[in-house]
């Protein structure tokens, strides 16, 4: 008998690549699917007219991409214990329904944690990930670091790479380079105030969102990470998806800020917190920072996330166009 599944930590090597996940077409049905769980408000996502006048197309949700371009991932982390962090996350582009994404991970950096007494060992991969589109064309860039199990009895690897370096020998992500060249006056002249915050703005979102349907995304994204799956893998109770909470926190801002046109780049995205099926989720957002790009400007914001009223799960920097 085969047992069938992802690699332990000590099966990986640097530089080992794993591209074999299934493309994924961006179709009205999936993002259906994906809005009715999360809950995307992206004007651009639900109002084909406003799209095919902004954008000239109809506009996939930067969520639901990004959703999907991390399920595809997975198959590297399908023993993932925790995602730790999400490091220079960039859009390059901004996908059209009936985009196709297909997703290549990078092994770049591997450190086995410290073994503790009763406790099964365990190591970080950092990983590198490249999304494209069916013609090729770059679409995400971005990094992550997965906590994974070591196989049984396997002897120590020596693995202490640096993941606090990776990623910092690259230029940092300038959101306003990522504008896309849509019509923001037909954005505008579609009901769009374009209200701006004012830097230093703190928004709370007053009411929370119940986090349902966890494996239903994972499905739908291609995340086959077993603890967002099998409770047993789970520690006895399913983990939900790192994607499901970010999603719910952007469906929350996007009632804070409704006007908002895209996603562009994450600065950082640490979860630290648990996140499991039932919990309530609400959101804290600070405006950073205001800069203008073109027509448009772009928001530089942070994201609080607290489950229940009382654990933070989510900590996100990142950028909008607005």
């Amino acid at each position: 008998m085969t047992s069938v599944g992802g690699p332990f930590f000590d099966e990986l090597a640097v530089g080992q690549v794993f591209d074999a996940a299934p493309g994924v077409t961006l179709s009205e049905g999936r993002a259906a699917q994906h809005q009715a769980i999360v809950g995307d408000r992206w004007r651009l996502c639900l109002d084909e007219h406003l799209a095919r006048s902004v954008a000239r197309a109809p506009v996939a949700s930067p969520s639901f991409v990004t959703n999907v371009a991390v399920g595809q991932t997975t198959l590297v982390t399908q023993r993932v214990r925790a995602n730790l962090f999400y490091r220079r996350f960039a859009l390059l582009r901004q996908p059209l329904i009936g985009d196709t994404l297909r997703t290549t991970t990078t092994v770049v950096g591997l450190r086995e944690n410290a073994r503790r007494e009763g406790r099964a060992p365990t190591g970080l991969a950092a990983l590198h990930m490249r999304t494209v589109d069916q013609e090729a064309r770059p679409v995400v860039d971005f990094f992550r670091c997965a906590m994974l199990p070591l196989s049984e009895g396997a002897a120590p690897t020596g693995h202490a790479d640096d993941l606090d370096a990776i990623g910092r020998d690259l230029a940092p992500v300038d959101p306003l380079a990522l504008v896309p060249e849509w019509d923001r006056s037909a954005y505008v002249g579609g009901g769009v105030r374009g209200v701006v915050p004012e830097a230093g703005e703190v928004l709370e979102v007053a009411t929370g969102d119940v986090v349902s349907s966890a494996p239903e995304l994972a499905r739908l994204t291609l995340n086959v990470a077993a603890v967002h799956h099998d409770r047993f893998a789970g520690g006895g109770r399913r983990l939900v998806y790192g994607g499901h909470t970010i999603a719910v926190a952007t469906s929350q801002l996007l009632r804070a800020l409704p006007d908002l046109a895209t996603v562009l780049a994450w600065e950082s995205c640490d979860h630290i917190g648990p996140v499991h099926e039932g919990d309530t989720l609400t959101s804290r957002f600070t405006v950073e920072r205001t800069r203008p790009a073109g027509d448009w400007q772009v928001l530089d914001l942070r994201a609080e996330v607290t489950a229940d009223g009382e654990r933070p799960v989510l900590d996100w920097r990142f950028s909008v166009l607005a």
